[in-house]
C-alpha cells in the first residue's frame, strides 16, 4: 500500500475517532432511559457516525500499524488507540452486544471480528500495550469477540436463507470475515457452523443473475460476496466448478454488469457515495476469488483486469471533503490495497 494513501486514510479514520456528531446510533428506544448520547451508549465506538463505521476505523488505525509502521502518525495513533481501547470501556461495548443480541447484525459483527483479527496481529509489538502497559489490547477486546461469536452461534441456524442484497444486511460478506476469524483463533466448531450454513446457502446456486445488479444504493455485490466466501469453503478443485456453474459467462469475459467499474453521480448523498464502495469491494472481491483459481486462467484474467480497473475508479473517490463518504471509504481502501484474507494470488 502506497505511504501517501496510506497517510490519507489513516488522517481521515483519527478524525473521526473522537466525532460524537452527526450519529446514526442505530437502537430501539423503550423508554427515556434509553435516551442517551452517543458516547454513552458506546464509550468506545461512538465516532464515525454509526457504530460500524467506527469499529472499522479503529480496524484501518490497527492494520495501518502493522502494514505501515513508517506513517508519520503512527505514534499518535498509538497514544489514540491506548486511549480508546480501554479495558472498562471495552467491557461495556460487549455488555451492550449482550443485552442487544441483534444489534449490529451481521455487518457490524464482522467487522468487530476483522479487528480482534487484527489486534492479535498487533500483540507482541509496542502498540499493543494497554494504556498502563501491562495487557493487550487483545485481552481486554475478547469479551467483544465472545459475546459475538456466542451471537451469532444463536443466530445462524436460525437463519433459514441468506440475506441477498448490496448494502448492511447481506449475510455473504460478514460470513466469510467470521471464517477467517473462526480459523485465526481456532474456533473449530464455529469454523464448521459457518461452512454448513454457507453450503446450505449458496451451494446450489448456479447462474447468478448478474444483470440485476447493482442498485441505486450498493456498496457490495451480492453475488461477488457469495463467491468470495465460497472461495474461502471449497477447496479449489470444488470451488472452480462452483464457480463455473455460478457465473458460466465469465470464462467468456462476461458476467452482466459486474465486470465495469459504476459511476457515482453524488458525493454528498449518503446512499449515492455507498457505490464508491461498490467499486472497491467488487475489486476485492474479484481478487479473492481469483486467489483460489488454479487452471482456470482465462477466468482468473479476466478477474483481476477487471479488478484492476474498479480499484482504480473506487480509489480516486475515497476521499472527496464529503463526510458521508469519508467516514467509512478510507477502511474499504485499506481492506483492497492490503488484500485481506487472501493468502496467495
Amino acid at each position: 500500500m502506497k505511504i501517501e494513501l496510506a497517510e490519507k486514510v489513516a488522517r481521515l479514520a483519527l478524525a473521526g475517532l473522537e466525532r460524537e456528531f452527526p450519529n446514526k446510533p442505530g437502537v430501539v428506544m423503550n423508554g427515556l432511559e434509553d435516551v442517551k448520547r452517543p458516547k454513552d451508549l458506546y464509550p468506545v465506538f461512538y465516532g464515525h457516525f454509526d457504530w460500524h463505521s467506527s469499529v472499522h476505523a479503529h480496524w484501518t488505525l490497527v492494520r495501518l500499524l502493522r502494514f505501515c509502521p513508517e506513517l508519520s502518525c503512527a505514534d499518535e495513533i498509538r497514544s489514540e488507540l491506548g486511549r480508546e481501547f480501554s479495558q472498562e470501556g471495552l467491557q461495556s461495548e460487549a455488555e451492550n452486544l449482550a443485552s442487544n443480541p441483534s444489534f449490529e447484525r451481521m455487518y457490524g459483527w464482522a467487522w468487530a471480528l476483522r479487528l480482534g483479527i487484527e489486534l492479535r496481529g498487533l500483540e507482541g509489538t509496542d502498540g499493543a500495550d494497554g494504556a498502563d502497559g501491562t495487557e493487550g489490547w487483545a485481552k481486554w477486546y475478547g469479551p467483544v469477540e465472545r459475546i459475538i461469536v456466542d451471537n451469532a452461534k444463536k443466530y445462524l441456524p436460525k437463519l433459514d436463507w441468506p440475506v441477498r442484497c448490496g448494502f448492511h444486511p447481506e449475510s455473504a460478506f460478514p460470513m466469510g470475515q467470521m471464517l477467517d476469524w473462526a480459523r485465526a483463533t481456532g474456533e473449530m466448531d464455529f469454523e464448521e457452523l459457518i461452512i454448513e450454513r454457507a453450503i446450505k446457502y449458496y451451494g446450489k446456486d448456479e447462474k447468478y443473475p448478474t444483470e440485476y445488479e447493482p442498485s441505486g444504493n450498493d456498496f457490495f455485490s451480492a453475488g461477488l460476496n457469495e463467491a468470495d466466501l465460497m472461495r474461502r469453503v471449497l477447496p479449489t478443485a470444488e470451488f472452480q466448478l462452483w464457480l463455473q456453474n455460478f457465473l458460466p459467462e465469465l470464462a467468456h469475459g462476461k458476467a452482466g454488469n459486474l465486470l465495469e467499474p459504476v459511476t457515482v453521480s453524488d458525493l454528498d448523498d449518503g446512499h449515492l457515495v455507498h457505490l464508491v464502495g461498490l467499486n472497491l469491494s467488487r475489486a476485492w472481491a474479484m481478487i479473492g476469488i481469483a486467489s483460489n483459481i488454479s487452471n482456470l486462467g482465462f477466468v482468473k484474467s479476466h478477474l483481476l483486469a477487471a479488478a484492476e480497473r474498479h480499484q482504480e475508479a473506487g480509489l480516486k473517490r475515497v476521499s472527496s471533503g464529503s463526510y458521508e463518504g469519508e467516514h467509512w471509504l478510507g477502511t474499504f481502501a485499506v481492506y483492497l490495497m492490503t488484500q485481506v484474507g487472501i493468502t496467495e494470488i
